[in-house]
């Protein structure tokens, strides 16, 4: 296990008592000052291989079956992505990989919807191609939601807030989850393309299961080195928005995933992506500006900074879901 990444445990923290409660509070504030933690949770390990065996049968199937899934106009955010498409910002060159995206909106007359239809896409499922697949995944998204939200509870108490300050700001959000499937690096086109280049997420922090394989790297002290969590963990890292409203103090946890050396296996993950509502002002927050951490970032929008991420990634390109 990597030495920089703490694991902790957040069943420790909802059951314990005050002491272990604070120990809990302690490690993630310390761990995240990396961009990473590790904890145990209660993630059901049945419902991760059914989520898993129902996407390698779609990822499995051809071409012309995937685009069938592409959901026009959702930049990214609802139904397939095929390889070559997103692109990490500064990057010229585009990700191998290949994503399958779902959400939960809230109702079509909700007011967010009404006011941020770009965020709040359909979601696209593969039912007709894979059948029983749409239960499975939105059980996942729903269990995988819950456990990003009991978690940014340590996270509010560890930045110097009340235990229930993400809970609002949580609630109705474009969480998204997306499967992404890396392909066999031997089948990249030339040119020197990473499974994914190195990259923060934008929201407020991301969950990542088991995935099949190695290869995700973070960066520490300016050295890439691999995440190695133990068996039954779950990964979680900061996203630029945490990173803002924590003043820098949690900031966002760079990563990359990368094929290992000769290897011709392909690699599947499951992430979730835990948003604030679009219309959340992300300022940093008065209990982590000091003389010491003097306020660093000034007020921003969620929805304009999720925007300017969809276009520095190119997903805000006409058919980018769908290059030709």
């Amino acid at each position: 296990m990597d030495e920089a990444i703490l694991d902790v445990d957040l069943l420790r923290f909802e059951r314990g008592d005050a002491w272990a409660r604070e120990a809990v509070v302690d490690g993630v504030r310390r761990s995240l000052a990396s961009g990473f933690v590790y904890t145990s949770s209660d993630l059901s390990e049945t419902l991760l291989d059914e989520a898993y065996g129902n996407l390698g049968r779609f990822f499995a199937l051809g071409a012309d079956a995937k685009r069938s899934c592409i959901a026009a106009g959702s930049h990214g955010q609802s139904g397939y992505t095929g390889p070559l498409v997103e692109t990490a910002a500064g990057h010229a060159l585009a990700d191998w990989k290949e994503m399958l995206n779902w959400s939960q909106p809230p109702a079509s007359d909700h007011p967010l919807r009404r006011r941020f239809p770009h965020l709040y896409p359909e979601p696209l499922l593969p039912e007709a191609l894979v059948p029983g697949i749409t239960e499975v995944l939105v059980a996942f998204h729903r269990a995988i939601a819950d456990l990003q939200r009991r978690f940014l509870r340590v996270v509010a108490l560890a930045m110097g807030c009340d235990e229930s300050f993400f809970e609002e700001i949580v609630s109705d959000a474009p969480t998204l989850t997306r499967a992404i499937h890396y392909p066999p690096m031997a089948e990249a086109p030339p040119g020197g393309h990473l499974w994914a280049a190195p990259h923060g997420d934008i929201n407020l922090i991301t969950a990542l299961p088991r995935a099949t394989g190695p290869g995700l790297e973070m960066r520490l002290q300016g050295e890439w080195q691999p995440v190695r969590p133990p068996a039954g963990r779950v990964i979680l890292n900061t996203g630029l928005m945490l990173e803002r409203l924590s003043n820098g103090l949690m900031p966002a946890g760079w990563h990359r995933v990368v094929a290992p050396a000769g290897s011709c296996q392909a690699r599947l993950s499951v992430v979730q992506f835990c948003h604030p509502r679009p219309w959340t002002e992300l300022a940093p927050v008065a209990a982590c500006i000091s003389a010491a951490h003097p306020q660093r970032y000034a007020g921003l929008r969620a929805a304009d900074a999720l925007e300017e991420v969809l276009y520095r990634i190119k997903l805000l390109e006409p058919g980018a879901a769908n290059p030709a």
